[in-house]
């Protein structure tokens, strides 16, 4: 077995390579965490309305994208989606609709859970204030539920940015895109490899450990 050699990795080529692809991945991991959330919420709130003909089409669509996997839905939209509307939306484009459309249904279960958490007595009182459905939901129900859901919009978010590596596979300039090209450029694939995993290793684990002391400071102040 050859010696591995990490010295081709240097300040200029982690600019000329890595930077770009990093730069995207925390993008992407930004902009599906904001739509999944709001797209969420709306499918959270349709599946709580108690009306079959919001809640039905809602619980389909959420358990529909829960039970496919990732992969295989950005390649359906990488795919299929040109053919259908007759011209290429781009493989970052391409990323960036399925990441919102497909996490929107697993932050639609957690801002569910989060607001079937807050205790029926908060909803009687904003009824008994004269709240319609739509003021309780915002003037009080959510704002308790989103501080509850912080720690696991979180870790959701974590999880999100490691599956973004999947966008490698439609050739979408991604963190993990920025390494197998300079691997391959400069002859050291093994090594640029290791060193993919140790980034990811290293931005999720410090993620993960913020989460944690966030965690314990919400317990506190409850």
């Amino acid at each position: 077995m050859n010696v591995l050699d990490f010295s081709f990795f240097t300040g200029e080529v982690f600019r000329a390579y890595i930077l770009k692809g990093m730069y995207f991945s925390f993008a992407l991991t930004a902009v599906a965490t904001a739509g999944g959330i709001l797209f969420g919420t709306v499918l959270a709130l349709m599946r709580l309305s108690g009306r079959k003909f919001l809640d039905i089409p809602a619980a389909i669509y959420v358990n529909g994208m829960r039970s496919i996997p990732l992969l295989m839905v950005l390649l359906w939209f990488f795919l299929l989606v040109p053919f259908i509307i007759g011209r290429p939306i781009g493989a970052e484009m391409t990323a960036v609709i399925t990441f919102i459309a497909f996490e929107a249904a697993y932050f639609s279960e957690i801002v569910r859970a989060g607001i079937q958490s807050i205790p029926r007595g908060q909803v009687f009182a904003g009824q008994a204030l004269g709240m319609s459905y739509g003021q309780n939901m915002r003037l009080v129900i959510l704002p308790q539920a989103f501080r509850n859901m912080i720690p696991v919009f979180l870790t959701q978010t974590i999880i999100l940015f490691q599956d973004t590596s999947l966008v490698y596979i439609i050739t979408a300039h991604d963190m993990l895109h920025g390494f197998t090209v300079a691997g391959n450029n400069l002859s050291h694939p093994r090594e640029s490899y290791i060193l993919a995993a140790v980034f990811y290793f290293v931005i999720c684990f410090t993620l993960s450990w913020l989460v944690k002391r966030l965690q314990q400071k919400i317990a506190i102040i409850r």
